[in-house]
């Protein structure tokens, strides 16, 4: 058999970092079959300069957006936000399919293999039907309305239908956010949740905490403006993750996704559930609605288990991890390198429930290979990635 070897200034497995003195060796198709002491390796040794390290893994993207990039101005504040996505959804559906399939041939040469992908229609599957990146799809559902719940449910499902079709194991159902879901719709879901991977919009705004808090804040600016109302709603007194995580505790992973206003509280409580939980990143969105960024030294201090994701092209200039892990050493330089890229690799792959091929590299599994030029105990603006295999 034909073996590919690769030696580079660094090698990270997606675990840890190795220096110069060994070697990564994949089949031809890309298949993992060791890393080994360069003296062990043999003839035929291709020698690179950078760091070599798995594909990346987006563990949050709404691919189904991309038709909207630099449609909506920044810093505008999650509920602004939100409200111009809703009022700006309707686009030729041809319009809408180019978009999508070159954002996907951008994640590509972005080094990206796998996406946690948020679905509210179908419009991303004749794409991923070409089997171009792994995705993990996530058929959002919405309603804060009790009203509408068994409206919103029947058409979701629908959609879950078609992706499940499809791809049987990669495909759940997930709520949109705490302050979109009334506890009716939640009730619906719960059969869905079950041994399940889901994903849900976590604290991006301070206004979701002060909703649960005191039924008060912008986003009650929004349901007025949105002519929505939830009458059963009443406030927690307590944050909004703490208030809606019980619905959450049957699934088999949890992935929070922002967490910009996340709390010590809020980690204390997630660490007394049982239920394993992965907090997402996507400081470039964060920066482009609300101007801030997740508290990461908090995470950190607690370590806390983390993935990154890139968020939609709604409320993004560009869809690499890359380019997240750029702004996370831009904001917090005292961050590990290693630190950052397992966050990238093997955190996200096992967010995603991919870790048995994707996210490191072990024997058998086949991850993609990057190599990252212009790095050495840090990303930079200048820091390239290439895809190898």
């Amino acid at each position: 058999m034909a073996y590919h070897k690769f030696k580079a200034t660094q090698i990270f497995t997606g675990k840890e970092m190795l220096d110069e003195d060994v070697v990564l060796i994949t089949d031809t198709s890309g298949t993992i079959e060791a890393v080994v002491r360069k003296e062990e390796a043999g003839e035929d040794v291709q020698t690179l300069e950078g760091l070599l390290c798995p594909g990346f893994i987006n563990a949050h993207c709404h691919l189904e957006l991309s038709h909207l990039k630099g449609c909506i101005p920044e810093k505008t504040g999650l509920v602004d936000f939100v409200l111009q996505v809703v009022q700006q959804r309707h686009f030729p559906d041809e319009e809408i399919l180019a978009a999508i399939s070159k954002a996907e041939d951008d994640m590509l040469n972005a080094g990206i293999v796998a996406v946690g992908d948020i679905c509210n229609n179908t419009h991303t599957l004749s794409q991923k039907k070409l089997h171009r990146l792994q995705y993990h799809h996530f058929i959002e559902i919405s309603g804060w309305n009790p009203s509408i719940a068994a409206i919103r449910m029947q058409k979701s499902l629908g959609y879950f239908k078609e992706f499940h079709t499809v791809f049987p194991d990669q495909s759940s159902v997930s709520p949109h956010a705490p302050y979109s879901v009334s506890t009716d719709l939640w009730q619906a879901m719960q059969p869905y949740f079950t041994d399940q991977i889901i994903t849900i919009h976590n604290q991006e705004s301070a206004a979701e905490n002060e909703l649960f808090k005191t039924d008060s804040g912008d986003f009650k600016r929004l349901y007025q403006l949105m002519q929505i109302s939830n009458p059963s709603f009443t406030a927690t007194g307590k944050n909004s993750l703490p208030s809606i995580f019980k619905y959450l505790e049957s699934a088999k992973q949890v992935l929070l996704v922002h967490n910009s206003f996340t709390e010590q509280s809020d980690i204390d409580f997630i660490r007394s559930s049982q239920t394993p939980v992965s907090f997402c990143l996507c400081p470039n969105a964060n920066l482009y609605i609300e101007q801030t960024l997740p508290p990461v030294d908090l995470f950190v201090k607690n370590d806390i288990t983390w993935v990154i994701g890139t968020d939609s092209l709604a409320s993004n200039h560009q869809l690499s991890i890359l380019d997240e892990l750029k702004t996370l050493h831009q904001y917090f330089p005292h961050l590990s390198l290693s630190l950052l890229l397992k966050a990238a690799t093997d955190n996200g792959a096992t967010a995603l429930g991919m870790e048995k091929e994707l996210g490191s590299f072990e024997k058998g599994k086949k991850p993609g290979v990057l190599l990252l030029k212009d790095i050495a105990d840090k990303i930079t603006a200048d820091t390239s990635v290439q895809r190898i295999l």
